[in-house]
């Protein structure tokens, strides 16, 4: 009896770790670039109170066994790198990938991390950089007299200064992609950085080895969808309650065992 009291112990665990990713989704339908995360879970240890194939006379096996599963765990949660909705915002240095690869800033410990969040912003020097003032890679300073921006679906990008006919060169923006893009580590802030699991980047011009394309005047929106997430959050309420539930009738057995001697 004490053993189906931590077996439903254990599944009540994994649904509330699992009500935790279904909500962090919801908090980050909004969240341009974000990834939904789903919660993978494996079965315990089995224990084994007949062996299955033992013999059970010379000329006869035991068919199937006696084993009593212990309960779940947490096993991964994996993020899902499927690509959200585009908006057309119309703003020059708003960015979404077409297809896979990430852009790259640089931490300020220099340290290359990895986004596919590209609402961007101009810093006081003009450089490209994040919301939080990170600096794409490779560096692009758009000049202070320019008057228009384009961003080519390869990543160059040119400006028309003012007072000028033609357009300027000033730089070209790259993209990272991953043999396993769900084994980057995610550090908030939309950010990702390597870890051994992604395996090493390839790096290169969008369009080419695979890597997609950019838009600009776009960003990519979560790949979150409400209606599966809240499917998930009943289904992982009602896992719960029923686990709840098991812990009760075991105890409610315990204390009629207890009662037997009165």
């Amino acid at each position: 009896m004490i053993r189906a009291l931590w077996t439903a112990a254990s599944g009540m665990e994994s649904q509330q770790k699992n009500i935790d990713v279904v909500a962090n989704n919801l908090a980050n339908v909004n969240t341009t670039g974000f990834k939904k995360s789903r919660a993978d879970f494996q079965d315990l240890m089995y224990q084994s109170l007949k062996t299955t194939g033992a013999p059970s006379t010379n000329s006869t096996q035991i068919p199937t066994g006696i084993q009593i599963g212990l309960g779940s765990r947490l096993a991964a949660v994996t993020k899902i790198f499927t690509t959200g909705d585009l908006s057309q915002t119309g703003n020059s240095l708003d960015m979404a990938v077409q297809g896979d690869g990430f852009f790259q800033v640089q931490l300020p410990d220099g340290t290359i991390a990895y986004t596919r969040s590209g609402a961007f912003k101009k810093d006081y020097t003009g450089r490209i950089v994040t919301s939080d003032g990170y600096p794409l890679l490779p560096a692009v300073t758009i000049p202070n007299n320019a008057s228009s921006i384009n961003i080519g679906n390869d990543g160059t990008v040119s400006v028309i200064q003012a007072g000028q006919t033609t357009s300027t060169q000033v730089g070209n923006i790259q993209l990272a992609l991953f043999p396993n893009p769900a084994g980057l580590a995610a550090q908030g802030m939309n950010l990702y950085i390597l870890s051994d699991s992604a395996g090493q980047p390839t790096v290169g011009t969008p369009g080419l080895l695979g890597l997609g394309t950019i838009a600009q005047g776009y960003l990519e929106m979560s790949n979150v969808s409400v209606a599966e997430e809240m499917v998930n959050m009943i289904t992982g309420q009602r896992a719960y309650e029923v686990n709840s539930k098991a812990v009760q009738t075991a105890d409610e057995m315990l204390q009629t065992a207890n009662n037997m001697k009165r």
